[in-house]
């Protein structure tokens, strides 16, 4: 099965260039996916940019109409798009589920475009002087969206987009690109004209098409930080409005009080959870006190001993397999390196073995204690089922530990003590905090963003900063005088003095 683009309400397919789409849980090419060639961007974008004059001056309540239909068809067919996410990136159907509701979240809160575009009036600013502003949209927006969510992410952008009168070009992630297309065919089915939202599949050479082409007015990014930058600067470059959000190292404070049964339970949920392949994952645990730390490792390492393996199918399964064998094999690196630099590997992911499954890419959950800042796998953003276990002896060394990372993406704090959790939360550098939550990811009616070298850009995702993004504020003052009233000329500054 080949896949192809979305174009002005086509499926098209150059027939140039392929690549490889795996299951896997399989470990084997299922699908291929085309590759869009600078001249498919070019169409992709140039059926935006001929939708936009039209759509624009759709009103904002017949826009949010067709995002009502777009979230009954998402819910119609959920297990259908649960699937795709199943058969291309390995997670598990519940966990699926889970991803594609907080993509609906968006979506209905794109619906209440008519209250969220209303702009500010104020009458009587001056002598018969009225002054309001309002928030026009863009034009062409793009987003490039990740593997890890194929289906959340990109509606983090396009309902958003779309709704406030902007046209879209999405390019997914050509590592699991069937449901990020399914979707968008949901959409334009839904009654969103052509051109209005176009697909295109591809690699670097397609995001370079995107980056580089003056009608596209703003891109949306969420990846790895390297790129992120990359995207930031380049789009920056070509004077366009952007938002990059990068990677992540995100730390739990475990406290003496704790209640440590409740944290166990809910690190391995935030740690393992899709395989760890989250920004928001918690890959760091830092136990404050060493009684604390044993008492947290002992509790951890029995916990893990229910946590099931496999393939998306089994809504038994805890996890599925990570996203290609490679990523597998940078993972095994990282416990290996942990090991060899003095921390020790409490359980060890890399002997897992699924029965029926055995060349899938699987990662079993791991657990390292006695991890170290100085070492290489609590540097980098290991984006797999991998929970490390860092020491300290008091929550301001935690806390530094944390504020001194290159990251700042989420983080939580577990104790009972309201005066340290409110301290921790007016002073940790870090965009998202949770009070014994430990996946702190906002409501879809507040924005998702992270500090540092999580988020390059001044405005979050989703949320009141998406309308902000996706839209350009216009302020109009004016005056009809009236008949047989004229006022001299006055070469001083406007005042109300």
């Amino acid at each position: 099965m080949k896949i192809g683009h979305l174009i002005n309400g086509e499926l098209v397919d150059e027939g140039v260039a392929y690549q490889d789409v795996f299951n896997p849980a399989l470990g084997e090419a299922v699908k291929q996916v085309s590759l869009a060639s600078p001249a498919t961007v070019e169409q992709a974008i140039s059926a935006a940019e001929a939708a936009f004059p039209a759509w624009r001056n759709i009103p904002a309540v017949k826009r949010a109409r067709i995002m009502f239909r777009f979230k009954e068809l998402l819910e119609q067919h959920s297990e259908r798009i649960c699937q795709l996410i199943g058969e291309e990136h390995g997670k598990i159907a519940h966990d699926a589920a889970g991803e594609l509701q907080r993509g609906i979240e968006n979506v209905e809160y794109a619906c209440a475009a008519p209250e969220l575009l209303k702009g500010e009036f104020s009458r009587n600013v001056g002598p018969d002087i009225d002054s309001w502003s309002e928030f026009q949209a863009l034009g062409v927006v793009a987003g490039i969206t990740p593997f890890n969510f194929p289906v959340m992410v990109p509606l983090w952008m396009f309902p958003m987009a779309v709704v406030c009168g902007n046209c879209f070009v999405l390019k997914p992630s050509e590592r699991d690109p069937s449901a990020s297309l399914y979707i968008a065919q949901l959409a334009l089915e839904a009654g969103l004209p052509p051109g209005v939202l176009n697909v295109v599949n591809g690699s670097k050479t397609a995001v370079d098409a995107i980056l580089s082409d003056s009608r596209v007015k703003a891109v949306s990014f969420v990846g790895s930080t390297p790129v992120a930058e990359s995207i930031y600067a380049t789009a920056t470059a070509y004077g366009k409005r952007c938002q990059a959000l990068g990677g992540a190292k995100n730390h739990a404070i475990v406290m003496p009080d704790a209640d440590l049964d409740n944290a166990v339970s809910q690190l391995l949920g935030a740690a393992f959870g899709s395989s760890g392949e989250r920004c928001m994952a918690l890959s760091v645990a830092v136990a404050v006190g060493d009684s604390t730390a044993d008492a947290l490792v002992d509790k951890l390492q029995q916990a893990m001993q229910d946590i099931k393996v496999g393939a998306y199918t089994d809504s038994s399964n805890s996890f599925g397999p990570v996203i290609t064998r490679e990523h597998q094999q940078k993972i095994f690196g990282h416990i290996a390196s942990a090991q060899q630099q003095g921390a020790s590997i409490v359980v060890d992911g890399r002997e897992i073995r699924v029965p029926g499954y055995e060349q899938g890419f699987f990662v079993g959950g791991t657990l390292i204690d006695k991890v170290t800042p100085d070492m290489s796998s609590y540097c980098a953003e290991i984006f797999g089922p991998v929970l490390q276990v860092v020491r300290v002896d008091t929550m301001e060394q935690a806390m530094a530990l944390i504020d001194q990372h290159e990251y700042g993406n989420g983080t939580c704090i577990f104790t009972r003590d309201g005066e340290a959790a409110r301290f921790f939360a007016d002073n940790i550098q870090v965009g998202m905090v949770g009070i014994n939550i430990p996946l702190p990811v906002p409501v879809a009616y507040h924005s998702f963003g992270g500090w540092k070298r999580s988020l390059f850009g001044d405005l979050h995702a989703y949320g009141p900063d998406a309308v902000r993004f996706y839209t350009k504020r216009k302020t109009v003052t004016q005056r009809w005088p009236s008949a047989g009233v004229r006022e001299g000329t006055s070469f001083s500054m406007p005042t109300m003095k």
